[in-house]
């Protein structure tokens, strides 16, 4: 009943769904270039054989798919790949980074006449959908014609089990698309099951699959003479407010260590003039790097993919989204080029990622903004005692990496079909 409400209450939204996407293009969160595909009008053909179709949310969760598709083109080369997702970034980041034999297109909006356009032209073959992103009118469209489909990476925190049981027979209907759910832990796999989920297992975290940020080494060592010789303290990924603990911060520290360099690289490139502003409010020196300013107290880099050159260079890392309702961001991509990592209390978007971190000793999780002050001065006062951190992250992700890249040999069952069939 939910579900057929759902899909009438969008039909009757088309002039609203239409003006909303106009205004994401307005605000830069469309590509006017391809603004048909959120309509479910493809931009390329449809090639000819087998098309296996991977979803993703955005950003991070299309990179931690890179590993399984590069693995699953390498073993079947009849296949082709199709990655959607619903991000400008995460749609500029898979045109460099997807292998040959793979493309991106936009995931349209669940919208019933547009996810019919959507899968009338692609045709999938076989369907994985990574986290559990649930769009009804697209899931149910895949289970009524028939598309097998793999739940890989899904979650269903405590909150959301919650509110999914007031509805636990529409929650029903959409997991029953997928014929396999592959969960991040126990407890998530005992939750969706009691929502009505089949044939659930616990599998790794496909995030660990993920290769390591990639760098520019001229870039990186150009950095590396700007800054040599200082302490350095880099905020990743950060929101609205953690800017501005991020300068508190820095100011708080600043006595100590009168070299300091703050580098934040805010979650939204976009909002790299709104950090600066706030930082000469202050009477911080401060410069972008997208102007190609200097490494000066606060360098704030607004600019797109150069994540892994800043891990690189700072070995001191707060990982953003953790200070503000969020949930925090991926941990695994300090961790893995051996980063000492601080991160707030708000991590509940990794909640088993987190909990491994803590076990093996290889992040600080701080209650506060003070306790993270009086950590990051210990760790710039004496780094040979929070060493072990960063090489304990080091070891978590190549340890766990290897777990996760099994992850895709439990795609093997459905993917030999497709072998057959073409």
């Amino acid at each position: 009943m939910l579900l057929n409400v759902y899909k009438a209450m969008m039909r009757a939204g088309t002039p609203l769904l239409e003006a909303y996407l106009k205004r994401r293009e307005g605000r830069g969160k469309e590509d006017p270039a391809r603004a048909h595909e959120r309509r479910g009008r493809a931009t390329l053909p449809r090639a000819e054989g087998a098309l296996a179709w991977f979803h993703a949310a955005s950003v991070g969760e299309s990179l931690s798919l890179l590993a399984i598709i590069s693995r699953v083109l390498e073993t079947y080369p009849h296949l082709q790949v199709m990655v959607t997702t619903g991000t400008v970034a995460s749609a500029r980041l898979m045109a460099d980074r997807l292998p040959p034999r793979a493309f991106h297109q936009y995931m349209p909006v669940d919208h019933p006449a547009w996810v019919a356009t959507f899968l009338d032209h692609w045709q999938p073959d076989f369907v994985v959908w990574s986290e559990s992103e649930f769009w009804p009118n697209m899931l149910s469209a895949i289970k009524s014609r028939g598309i097998p489909a793999v739940l890989m990476n899904a979650r269903m925190s405590e909150a959301s089990f919650r509110r999914w049981k007031w509805a636990k027979g529409a929650i029903a209907d959409i997991l029953s698309v997928f014929s396999l759910c592959l969960a991040q832990n126990a407890g998530e796999a005992q939750r969706l099951e009691q929502l009505g989920a089949k044939n659930v297992r616990v599998a790794a975290n496909v995030k660990y699959a993920a290769a390591p940020l990639p760098v520019d080494e001229e870039k990186l060592a150009a950095m590396q003479s700007q800054v040599s010789g200082r302490k350095t303290i880099l905020w990743a990924s950060t929101h609205a407010g953690e800017e501005q603990l991020a300068l508190e911060t820095h100011a708080a520290l600043r006595p100590q260590f009168p070299d300091l360099l703050t580098i934040i690289v805010p979650r939204h490139a976009p909002r790299g003039p709104d950090v600066l502003a706030l930082a000469q409010q202050k009477s911080l020196s401060a410069g972008l790097r997208s102007r190609n300013d200097a490494a000066s107290e606060i360098y704030i880099a607004d600019t797109m993919g150069e994540l892994g050159l800043f891990y690189r260079l700072c070995k001191t890392a707060v990982v953003g989204g953790s200070f503000a309702d969020i949930g925090g961001h991926n941990p695994i991509e300090p961790g893995q080029l051996g980063c000492v990592i601080f991160y707030g209390p708000e991590m509940y978007n990794f909640i088993t990622i987190n909990e491994d971190f803590l076990t093996a000793q290889a992040a600080v999780q701080v209650a506060d903004a003070n306790a993270l002050k009086t950590k990051l001065a210990e760790a710039l006062a004496a780094p040979e005692k929070f060493g072990s951190y960063g090489d304990n992250a080091r070891r978590l992700t190549a340890e766990k990496s290897i777990a996760a890249s099994a992850l895709a040999s439990m795609l093997d069952p459905y993917l030999e079909k497709l072998a057959v069939a073409s």
